[in-house]
Order: C-alpha cells, then sequence, then structure tokens
C-alpha cells in the first residue's frame, strides 16, 4: 500500500518557525520518523512538500492517477482558505486524513476554519509530531477497511 504525505506552505521551515507551536523538529525528522513507522505498519510513505499552491494541486492530481491507497495533509495556511486544493482533493478516492501539528482551535480565529473539513475522513490537530503518526495510522486504517 502507498499513502502520500502533503506537507504544506513554510513546513520546509520546521525547526526554525515558531518552536513554540511547532516545536524544533525538522520536516526531515518528521518525514524520517514517518518512514520508520511506515516500515512497521507494512506500507510505503512519499512525502512531498512545496511553497506553490499549484505544485501542491499538480501533486494532487498525480496522486489520483498513481492510485495512492491514503493522504494525509497539513496544508498549513492553506487550511483556511485554499479551495483550489480542497477542489483537488475532491477528486481523490482514498481516505485523506487531515493534521496539524498546532491546535489549529486554540490558536487565531482564522484559523479555526477549514475548507476541507467536509471532504477529509476526519482531522488531527494539537499533538505536535504525534500528529504525523496518528494521520498516518488512520490513513492505514481506513484503506485497509
Amino acid at each position: 500500500m502507498k499513502f502520500l504525505m502533503l506537507h504544506g506552505i513554510n513546513h520546509n521551515m520546521f525547526g526554525k518557525r515558531d518552536p513554540k507551536q511547532y516545536g524544533t523538529t525538522t520536516l526531515a525528522e518528521i518525514d524520517g520518523e514517518l518512514q520508520t513507522l511506515a516500515a512497521e505498519l507494512g506500507v510505503e510513505v512519499e512525502s512531498f512538500q512545496t511553497n506553490y499552491e499549484g505544485a501542491m494541486v499538480e501533486r494532487i492530481h498525480q496522486a489520483y492517477f498513481d492510485g495512492v491507497d491514503g493522504v494525509m495533509l497539513n496544508a498549513g495556511a492553506w487550511t483556511h482558505y485554499s479551495y483550489g486544493i480542497r477542489d483537488a482533493l475532491a477528486i481523490l478516492t482514498c481516505p485523506i486524513v487531515e493534521l496539524h501539528m498546532s491546535n489549529i482551535h486554540a490558536r487565531e480565529a482564522f484559523r479555526h476554519h477549514s475548507v476541507f473539513a467536509d471532504i477529509v475522513q476526519g482531522q488531527i490537530a494539537g499533538f505536535g509530531v504525534d500528529s504525523y503518526r496518528l494521520a498516518l495510522r488512520t490513513a492505514v486504517s481506513h484503506a485497509r477497511a
């Protein structure tokens, strides 16, 4: 089984950006932890990060053609306003798990709304790096069901 981890805007700056909200773990370390968990679960995970909305949409389109078994998405700020990414995700027929390292519901009001909420399997937020692990476990579980 193949899963796709989509990292959104500014995530290449994890480890440097606002450690109070996001900790000091880098994106490479997060991806490494996902690879370790994927091996334990007997699945493959490919990670993709971009700061360009169009590139994210194109990668989602490719996921459709690749027939991925599940998608985990931390879209960052795009979560709150990117209808283009939302519409691309709606094309997918596999489980999609939205995740956030911080608790977006305990932050600024504009972060409380997700334009993806009605098309994703569910949302995991507020558990730091564990949000990624929980999202992969959830995506695998739902894909296997």
